[in-house]
C-alpha cells in the first residue's frame, strides 16, 4: 500500500484511565462540542458503568455491550460506528478492507479508533502504518503504529475492533441528563443488558468481585486495574452530578449535590479496593461498603429523576 502520509490535525487523546473516554473526549473536542470531562463521562453513561470478570480479568472495562452506550454518545453529538472484530485468524484481505475504510475516513477528516489492549485514537497514516495515539504520556504502551495487513505490533494479542466517529445532531441538555440517569439506573436494575457471563455488571459486579477476591484474585493486576478505572468513573459521576446541580434550582439542585457527594465517597471506596496489597478481609469489607453505596446512589438517582422537570 503506497500513499501520501496524512494526519488529522487538532486531534488528541485524553490520558484518562478509562481509555474509551480518552478517545471520546478527543473526538468531542475535535468536532467543537464543548463539554467538560465530567459531562462526557456522565452524558455518555460511562460514569455509571461497572463490569467485572469472574476472575478479575483486566478486560472488565472493555468487554460489555456497547449498544446502549452508542445511543447516549449520539446524544452528545457523535455517531460511533463499529467496523467489526478481527482476530489473529483474520486474513490480509479482511484486514485490507477495514484499513481502506480507515484511510478513507482519515482522508475525509473523520476520526477513527481501535480497541485491542486499550482504546486508541487513529490519527493518521503513512506509507506503511496507521498512526495510533498512545493513551498515557511517558508510557510506550500500547503500540503507536499498526503496520498495514500484518498488524505485527500486536503480536499474538490480536482481538481488535475498529470504530469511526462522525458528527450528528446533539440532544438538548435535558435529554442528555434524563437518558444518562435512566441508563445509570438500568445498569443496576437490568445488568444482563450490559454484560454476559463470565462478566457481571451493576450490583452483580460487586458480588462477582467479592467472590473473585475470596478465590484468590484480590492481589492481581486485574483487581488493581478494574478498581482504578471504575473509581475514575465514579469520580466523574460525582462531578457530573455537581454540574447537574448547578443547572437546576432548590430541591432538585440539593438532591443532585447530595448525590454528587455520595458518588465521591463511592469513588474513594473503589480506589481503596484497587489496592493489591490490601488485606483480603479489608478488601471484602470495602467492596461490601461499595456495593451498599452503589445501591444507595442508584436509589437517589431514581429519586432525582422524579424531581427533574423536562
Amino acid at each position: 500500500m503506497v500513499m501520501a502520509a496524512r494526519t488529522i490535525p487538532n486531534l488528541r487523546m485524553y490520558p484518562f484511565n478509562t481509555t474509551l473516554m480518552g478517545v471520546l473526549k478527543g473526538v468531542l473536542d475535535y468536532y467543537g462540542i464543548a463539554v467538560s470531562d465530567a459531562w462526557a463521562f456522565g452524558g455518555s453513561g460511562h460514569a455509571f458503568i461497572i463490569n467485572i470478570h469472574e476472575q478479575l480479568c483486566p478486560s472488565g472495562p472493555y468487554v460489555w455491550n456497547y449498544e446502549p452506550f452508542y445511543k447516549l454518545v449520539r446524544n452528545l453529538g457523535v455517531q460511533m460506528t463499529d467496523l467489526g472484530f478481527f482476530s489473529k485468524e483474520s486474513t490480509p484481505e479482511e484486514r485490507k478492507r477495514v484499513e481502506d475504510i480507515l484511510v478513507r475516513s482519515i482522508n475525509a477528516g473523520t476520526p477513527c479508533s481501535l480497541l485491542n489492549m486499550e482504546n486508541q485514537l487513529i490519527s493518521g497514516y503513512d506509507d506503511d502504518h496507521l498512526i495510533v495515539e498512545q493513551p498515557w504520556p511517558g508510557h510506550d504502551f500500547p503500540p503507536k503504529t499498526l503496520t498495514f495487513q500484518t498488524w505485527k505490533e500486536l503480536g499474538d494479542e490480536v482481538h481488535v475492533n475498529f470504530f469511526t466517529f462522525t458528527p450528528t445532531e446533539k440532544a438538548d441538555d435535558a435529554t442528555i441528563i434524563k437518558d444518562s440517569l435512566n441508563a445509570a439506573a438500568e445498569i443496576a436494575r437490568n445488568p444482563d443488558r450490559w454484560a454476559e457471563e463470565p462478566y457481571h455488571a451493576g450490583l452483580q459486579a460487586y458480588d462477582a468481585w467479592i467472590k473473585a477476591v475470596k478465590d484468590g484474585y484480590g492481589a492481581s493486576h486485574g483487581n488493581w486495574w478494574n478498581g482504578t478505572v471504575w473509581a475514575e468513573c465514579r469520580e466523574m459521576a460525582s462531578r457530573y452530578l455537581s454540574e447537574i446541580a448547578s443547572r437546576h434550582q432548590e430541591e432538585t439542585s440539593k438532591a443532585a449535590t447530595a448525590l454528587s457527594v455520595e458518588y465521591g465517597k463511592l469513588a474513594s471506596l473503589l480506589k481503596r479496593a484497587s489496592d493489591r496489597k490490601l488485606a483480603e478481609s479489608e478488601k471484602i469489607q470495602t467492596l461490601l461498603e461499595s456495593r451498599k453505596a452503589e445501591e444507595s446512589c442508584i436509589n437517589r438517582v431514581e429519586e432525582l429523576l422524579s424531581l427533574l422537570r423536562f
